[in-house]
């Protein structure tokens, strides 16, 4: 029999094999009935007089808050194996390990993951069983790094558009079949500033291309799709109203460009490769700054995209390690590039804390241990994520 590790020494080793047990279907002969999302007391509707967001086919949940996938084929799936997360459906008890969690937080390197679960718990007072440590639930991925802290799960998504993607698919479908209510996404990172000095934290209003469109495109079967890429109004200004005036730096909101390059897509005169003079370069970065442009970095624009395609609520936070007005290179020494990092994560501890805080959740005891259902499928799992290209 496998052996799993769990932080508090022990392992739930049911050895029957459940099918997948998602949502109740609600497709009948081929058709999927959309759920459209009601309001709570974490959403925007508050009674009479108060604003409501429109809610359109693209941001739709069950009725109870729990994520609805916009995938048919899920539900009818023996077991759904979430690759680069080494989890799956049929293997893990998801429900048991990630029922309770309501903040996802994505960054992009493990290590600075793992900081902020550090971080995290000491903010909300969540205490570990004696003897034990925090463990990388994705551990046998090789991929991707998973810290989960009461109610907090930090994820890394590595960099660029497209591993954030692969990641968005495998973590939505996570809060799907953990049947996790209303959770809240955010991604913390770092960025070049238009027009800010390294050290400015910036909260996006929204996510642009380099043509400055709010949509990521996709070519999905030889066709080109476009999903808007939208962030949680609401969730902008409660961020930044969470801004310290006694915080030695600038807290500002604004329009996020998303490249699929970090040279060239960026305007860069330093890469292996320029066919732009320094002209050039000027003249469209001033061009962005003047549309509303503040930051540019390489994963806002599927975040919000497919969070927004998901119905989950969203937000993107990016501490500026430079003013790419003034130049191309990140020269500021390591350590204020430590310090600076800590900005972002900073405002979303202060945001989870609050949200807690009011929910009267603070000092909570747990572990997000792995919960076996059928220890053979956990092994095939576990060689499945290892293999896996």
């Amino acid at each position: 029999m496998p052996q799993t590790h769990t932080l508090n020494g022990r392992s739930n080793h049911n050895g029957s094999v459940q099918k997948n047990e998602g949502h109740s279907s609600d497709h009948q002969n081929g058709y999927h009935r959309p759920h459209r999302k009601i309001f709570d007391n974490d959403d925007e509707f508050q009674g009479n007089g108060s604003e409501v967001v429109e809610v359109d086919d693209n941001s739709v949940r069950y009725p109870d808050g729990t994520v609805r996938l916009r995938n048919p084929n899920i539900e009818l799936m023996d077991q759904d194996i979430l690759y680069h997360l080494a989890l799956g459906s049929g293997s893990h008890d998801l429900v048991e390990m990630f029922g309770d969690v309501k903040f996802v937080c994505m960054g992009g390197t493990p290590k600075r993951m793992e900081q902020f679960a550090y971080t995290i718990m000491a903010e909300i007072g969540h205490k570990l069983p004696c003897g034990t440590t925090l463990q990388d639930i994705s551990q046998f991925s090789y991929r991707y790094s998973m810290y989960k802290v009461g109610p907090v799960l930090s994820i890394s998504h590595g960099m660029g558009i497209p591993s954030v993607g692969i990641l968005l698919h495998e973590v939505i479908k996570l809060m799907y079949h953990a049947k996790v209510r209303d959770p809240v996404f955010f991604r913390i990172g770092t960025c070049g500033g238009i027009g800010y000095e390294g050290g400015t934290v910036v909260i996006s209003e929204e996510a642009v291309d380099g043509a400055l469109k709010n949509a990521l495109e996709l070519t999905v079967l030889g066709k080109n799709i476009q999903r808007p890429a939208k962030l949680d109004k609401r969730l902008v200004r409660e961020l930044k109203a969470l801004s310290d005036p006694e915080d030695p730096y600038d807290t500002v909101t604004g329009k996020t460009m998303c490249t699929y390059d970090f040279y060239e897509g960026q305007g860069r005169l330093d890469g292996a490769f320029c066919d732009f003079t320094e002209t050039d370069k000027m003249e469209y970065l001033e061009s962005i700054h003047k549309a509303g442009v503040v930051n540019i970095e390489m994963e806002s624009l599927a975040f919000a995209a497919l969070t927004h395609h998901a119905g989950i609520k969203a937000a993107v936070i990016c501490v500026t390690l430079l003013d790419r007005l003034k130049g191309d290179q990140v020269l500021a020494p390591k350590e204020v590039l430590d310090e600076w990092q800590q900005r972002p994560t900073k405002l979303v501890c202060r945001y989870i804390k609050r949200y807690l805080q009011m929910k009267g959740r603070l000092s909570l005891d747990g572990h997000g241990s792995i919960c076996v259902k059928s220890p053979r499928r956990f092994k095939l799992v576990q060689q499945e994520s290892e293999t896996y290209d």
